[in-house]
């Protein structure tokens, strides 16, 4: 075990495994939407950037093999930071979309690498005990980087896009060039202070001894877990979990940015990044919270269909918005905290799941990750779709549509298989 202080790094690992993700996932969102890119462009490609964070299992037995977990935890990090600071720059010139979303790709890449090195760090760096001291900070700083990203920096833009909105020019192109500077400033920062600060990681007992070794061991690992008993019904069930979030999640924000002629709430991103990326984290992580000690208390079987009723059901808050449009701020605040609450209190039921039911037996984790990888796709592809889908219905009836779509989670739970162990464990 390394003996360098968990506060000395910790924090500022997961804040750095959060930024790119919460960036390319949520604040682009809004980015694109103020420098004029069409709904189902921004839906779709925010949606497909995400594509390596699904599918990052594959490579990350190749991190065991070649220098050191920090290495990669280093030099992925500074790419991050350098692929913002080219998108600074290439916002608004000439062909800039294809070319930003090329440097996105490369973040996406590089920030799937990182979680992989960083939690590789965190299993191999600490012991058992510390590990379950420290959990909590892990969760914490990664939301951080939420509020600090969806909530700090997209009210920033407002703000900026309000101060240049006078003689400036392009009040959003300079606002955002310099949104996006920061966040590479703050990558690179946070590398250099890794090359000091974060643990080397050690290797791990089962690191295969050369790339056919690991390849094989890869197969093995997936071979298992395809063929556990009820794992067809278990991804199925998955998928169809957060299938109503994939597919509105992407529309929430340029339904509030959206005027209330276009059927939006004409919210500006000073009140979008407040609402929804500050108290909507805030009441996400509350949420979460108090799902752990419910589902801790009656044992997950017993609550695994209140909880796909909690994530899925206020949904129905942003049908209700969009038939209504409210002006009062209050109503649309309320109605977004309590979404989020019981998105981070319904969430929490899925990643039990994983752990204890599909993730039970040989290779816990990796078939978690692949667990997480299958829940991921599951969530990018109906994103991918939303935004054309939402420009041929508009927002009234496209929450309508996602409210429909949560209807083959609620008969999946009711028919959904528990192995006795792990339940037995889950109680």
């Amino acid at each position: 075990m390394n003996s360098a202080n968990p506060v000395k790094w910790i924090p500022t690992a997961y804040f750095a495994m959060g930024l790119p993700y919460v960036a390319l996932s949520l604040a682009s969102v809004i980015m694109f939407a103020d420098l004029g890119i069409d709904p189902a462009s921004i839906t779709f490609w925010t949606s497909l950037l995400l594509l390596p964070y699904t599918i990052k299992p594959i490579w990350s037995p190749l991190l065991e093999l070649y220098f050191t977990k920090k290495a990669f935890a280093v030099s992925m990090q500074v790419i991050v930071g350098l692929c913002f600071a080219a998108i600074s720059f290439m916002l608004g010139n000439g062909a800039w979309f294809g070319a930003v979303l090329a440097m996105m790709f490369m973040i996406s890449f590089a920030g799937a690498t990182d979680d992989i090195a960083v939690d590789g760090i965190y299993l191999t760096a600490l012991d058992k005990t510390t590990q379950a001291k420290y959990i909590g900070w892990q969760g914490a700083f990664y939301n951080l980087a939420k509020v600090l990203v969806n909530g700090g920096l997209v009210y920033l833009a407002g703000v900026l896009m309000k101060h240049f909105a006078n003689g400036y020019g392009n009040a959003p192109l300079i606002a955002w060039r310099i949104i996006v500077g920061i966040m590479a400033s703050i990558m690179i920062i946070v590398a250099v202070y890794h090359i000091f600060f974060l643990p080397r990681g050690s290797v791990n007992e089962e690191t295969p001894a050369n790339f056919r070794i690991a390849m094989r061991s890869l197969w093995d690992v997936f071979r298992d877990f395809f063929t556990k008993r009820h794992i067809w019904f278990y991804i199925v069930f998955i998928v169809c979990y957060r299938l109503t979030e994939g597919f509105a999640i992407k529309i929430v924000p340029l339904f509030l940015k959206a005027g209330i002629g276009d059927g939006g709430l004409g919210l500006s991103n000073e009140k979008i990044g407040f609402i929804y990326g500050t108290l909507g984290t805030i009441a996400f992580i509350v949420g979460s919270i108090l799902s752990g000690y419910y589902t801790a208390h009656f044992g997950l079987k017993k609550v695994i269909f209140s909880l796909v009723c909690i994530f899925n059901l206020p949904f129905v808050l942003y049908y209700l918005l969009a038939v209504f449009q409210p002006a009062n701020i209050v109503i649309v605040a309320t109605a977004l905290v309590v979404e989020y609450l019981c998105y981070g209190f319904g969430f929490v039921g899925l990643t039990l799941f994983m752990m204890q039911q599909v993730a039970a037996g040989p290779h816990p984790m990796a078939h978690y990750s692949f667990a997480s990888g299958i829940m991921n796709l599951g969530f990018m592809l109906p994103g991918m779709i939303s935004g054309w889908t939402c420009n041929l219905l508009g927002f009234e009836n496209f929450f309508l549509l996602a409210l429909f779509m949560s209807v083959p989670a609620f008969i999946l739970v009711l028919k959904l298989p528990f192995n006795k162990t792990s339940t037995q464990n889950a109680n």
